[in-house]
């Protein structure tokens, strides 16, 4: 890759826990002559912070072109290439080009004429704590019957790794492009999760006479579906650029973020 001549810093919403790095991060761009700005122009996206904020800065880059590239300052930090204890070391590498990029698949849901992206995943679950609700699913086209349940995940694959892995989902490996469904406590036995190719649609549909159900789009609520409401949910044309050192491979961090 070129080197860096713009770049721009996303911060989590702790700055007293990162100000030092920023400090760092700014010295270390006035030495190897990169400007840093606010600007959305810029070669790269620099994140101080964890999947939360990489989360944000992903979506907010997503269809510019910019990669974004995480210095880990959260509790997992999948998504972020560098340990902030490299930062020096790992940033300046990035800023003379030795870096990669990796093109992630994002979702698209569909609810009331609006359409929301979604970098992680698509949630929808009862809007009512405790109480079950009856999910009716279709893929592309095809119904594939109801569930009770207390909801379903549907994410990417850089998504697979969050809520849905805590809920039992399959692991997409980085470069799939697919996204995974998964069922939250579903009482079936037959409710299985699902790897679901491009142009496959998934539509969920609302079964339950008197709860709602919340459709959330990266964790943030989009809207609500009543009895008869759906919301449709596919891979979206748009792709998330993680920037990545060339050794951070997929496998490198599930292996020291799972399997150690």
């Amino acid at each position: 890759m070129p080197s860096v001549k713009r770049a721009t810093v996303v911060t989590h919403g702790r700055p007293e826990t990162v100000a030092d790095a920023l400090a760092r991060v700014e010295q270390l761009a006035a030495k190897d002559g990169v400007a840093l700005t606010d600007a959305d122009d810029v070669d790269l996206a620099i994140v101080l912070g964890g999947d939360g904020t990489m989360l944000r800065a992903l979506k907010r880059f997503l269809g510019t072109g910019v990669p974004v590239l995480g210095v880990n300052f959260g509790r997992v930090g999948f998504l972020a290439g560098v340990p902030q204890d490299d930062l020096e070391e790992g940033l300046a590498r990035v800023l003379d080009g030795d870096f990669a990029t990796v093109e992630l698949p994002t979702l698209e849901a569909e609810l009331v004429g609006d359409r929301h992206p979604a970098v992680n995943d698509v949630v929808v679950a009862s809007a009512s704590l405790g109480r079950m609700v009856e999910l009716r699913w279709a893929i592309a086209g095809e119904d594939l019957g109801s569930v009770p349940c207390d909801g379903l995940i549907c994410c990417t694959p850089s998504g697979s790794t969050a809520y849905n892995l805590s809920n039992g989902g399959p692991v997409l490996v980085w470069g799939i492009d697919a996204m995974a469904i998964t069922f939250v406590a579903p009482h079936s036995l037959h409710a299985r999760p699902l790897v679901v190719p491009r142009s496959r649609d998934l539509e969920v549909t609302n079964q339950t006479a008197d709860v709602p159900v919340a459709v959330l789009v990266d964790g943030h609520q989009v809207g609500q579906l009543v009895a008869g409401d759906g919301v449709t949910v596919r891979l979206a044309e748009a792709r998330s650029l993680l920037a990545t050192l060339p050794e951070s491979t997929f496998f490198r961090r599930y292996r020291d973020t799972f399997a150690s």
